[in-house]
């Protein structure tokens, strides 16, 4: 009988995409824990994610960058965070669990979203034209977060640098969202 070994990776692994000056890829290792703060537990939640990470979380709709660059807290809602860092292996939960000491609930998304890097001088062009949000820099700063729609994909839109942006939207549709980016670049061009 023969034996075969699965190996898991992320829906959109090895994308590489250049368009002119910019480029559409998708991170490698890329791991996704979210936080949720329980009821009443603020204050332990805010001293669990300062020690683990040297910094509080951001305001909603805010991501920030750990001192070493390593970590990105996304600030979705009052009580919910992500957690983004390049973790290879699929202990990324009890990774960050253990840095929290059970101060928040922390559950794996790794698996459940995919993520695009998009960079360059058209990006923010190519990105108008499927996302209903002002994401002009007057608008839209580094480190800005939201929740939008991208075609018709659910997609969490985050500035990472003056002309960057990381993009996470459902795994499920990983392919469609790939060529909804991609048709939009190419539109551009």
């Amino acid at each position: 009988m023969a034996e075969y070994t699965l190996v898991s990776a992320p829906p959109l692994a090895g994308t590489d995409l250049r368009f002119g000056d910019s480029r559409v890829t998708a991170p490698a290792d890329l791991a996704i824990v979210s936080m949720a703060v329980p009821l009443g537990g603020d204050e332990a939640a805010h001293k669990a994610v300062t020690s683990a990470f040297g910094m509080g979380l951001p305001e909603p709709g805010k991501s920030v960058l750990t001192e070493d660059g390593e970590v990105r807290l996304m600030r979705l809602a009052l009580d919910q965070a992500f957690v983004l860092f390049t973790h290879a292996d699929p202990d990324a939960e009890r990774v960050i669990a253990g840095k929290l000491g059970g101060a928040l609930y922390t559950t794996d998304q790794t698996d459940v979203w995919c993520a695009l890097e998009v960079s360059g001088p058209t990006c923010r062009a190519a990105l108008e034209r499927i996302c209903p949000i002002d994401i002009h820099p007057d608008a839209f700063a580094v480190n800005a977060l939201a929740r939008t729609m991208m075609e018709h994909l659910g997609t969490i839109i985050i500035r990472t640098d003056s002309d960057s942006f990381l993009l996470l939207s459902g795994s499920s549709s990983a392919q469609s969202f790939l060529h909804a980016v991609e048709t939009s670049f190419r539109n551009v061009m």
